[in-house]
Formats: structure tokens, sequence, C-alpha cells
């Protein structure tokens, strides 16, 4: 990364504001905006490791707190789902009406409760979210209506140890209609943090999305 390529933002959303850091590699091919999961914040070192993976594809990456750090504390908040897309969609709103994003297309990374609002805000907005990856996420808790409604092309990364996971995320990936894919991991548990593992869910949500998010052909 080149110096200035990188920016603290504070984004508004109802009485709140998010903060998050803006990435951007040259000639930027689209934007991923991560939803962390419950508990986790963009400080998280495994989004973070993900995060430099498409920068190093050419994507821009937005990493935000969907919480503040007072309702973080209250676990109850954690899975409200409806906040956390309420909180996303003033994100995606924010990059596109951001200068050096707004000609982005813009995919989602979810992990965990994140990634049931990412599937959830894909359903309510498809005009505004071009791809979904999952990485040990609950996509389930996005309910089967929404799941049914996601045009974006959305691929589920799964550990293939983590097993009630992976069969939670077989029953969402059940009920999408979209283009999409399920990829389980060998040998990763929820937190992929088993040598490798990482690297190769990382490299998946790469490919995933400079496939989907590249500009048009004119």
């Amino acid at each position: 990364m080149k110096a200035g390529n990188e920016r603290l933002v504070h984004i508004p959303s109802g009485s709140v504001f998010l903060e998050g850091m803006l990435e951007l590699p040259a000639s930027a091919q689209g934007v991923v905006l991560f939803a962390h999961g419950s508990g986790s914040s963009r400080h998280s070192p495994r989004n973070n490791f993900v995060a430099a993976r498409l920068r190093d594809a050419g994507l821009a990456t937005l990493l935000i707190d969907l919480l503040t750090p007072e309702e973080d504390r209250d676990y109850e908040r954690r899975f409200d789902i409806a906040l956390l897309v309420e909180r996303l969609h003033d994100a995606v709103r924010w990059l596109s009406a951001e200068p050096t994003t707004q000609s982005l297309r813009v995919g989602l990374f979810g992990a965990s409760t994140g990634a049931a609002a990412a599937l959830q805000l894909a359903a309510a907005v498809p005009s505004k979210v071009t791809a979904v990856v999952s990485r040990g996420g609950r996509p389930d808790l996005a309910g089967a209506v929404s799941l049914e409604r996601v045009k974006a092309p959305t691929l589920l990364v799964v550990g293939g140890d983590d097993t009630d996971v992976l069969a939670l995320n077989e029953g969402a990936y059940a009920h999408l209609h979209c283009p999409k894919s399920l990829f389980i991991v060998p040998g990763a548990t929820h937190l992929f943090e088993e040598p490798g593992t990482l690297e190769v869910a990382a490299s998946h949500a790469a490919e995933w999305f400079t496939r989907h998010l590249a500009p048009a052909m004119a």
C-alpha cells in the first residue's frame, strides 16, 4: 500500500458514527465491505488477513465496526440482525457517495452473524450488492425468505471440522437460488486457526470477488 491509500472514516448511521478503515489499492476493481461477527471488530486479525489478500488482488476494502463499543458490550445487540443490516446499508450508501469508491461495485464479506446481515441486505437491495462471501458464517440466521431472494453470487466458506456450522451452512445453501458455491476447507475449525486454512479461505474469497466485481465490459 502506498501512503495516502488508507483512511480512517466515520460513517453516520442514525444517532451514531461507525468507525472504519478504508484502504484503496491503485486502480481498484471493486470494493469489499466487511461485516464482522458477534464479539469481533474491524481490528480482527483474521478479517484483516483476508482484507490484505483482497487488496493484493486489486480490491478496495472497508472494515467497519457495526456496533459502538458500548453496544458491543450488550450480548443481545450482537445478535440484532436487523440493526446490523441497517448499519451495513448505511455503509453501502456511504460507499456510493464517497468519491473514491462511488464508481466501484460493492461486495460484502460476512463472518458469523455478519454473514446473515450481509445476505439480508443483498436480498433487500439487490442493485447495490454485487457479490457476497461468508467465512464461517451463520447464513441460516438470515432466514429462508431472505436467502431465496438473494440475487448476488454467493460463496459460503466453512471449515470441514466446524461440523455444527457446516450443517447450518448446508441448510442455508439449499435456500439460495443465486449463482452460488459452498467451499469446505479441509481440517479447519470455526476460527480457521489451523496452519494454512485461513490462507485457503482468503484465496477463494479473493477469486470470487475479483470474478464478480470486475467492471462490466463496455
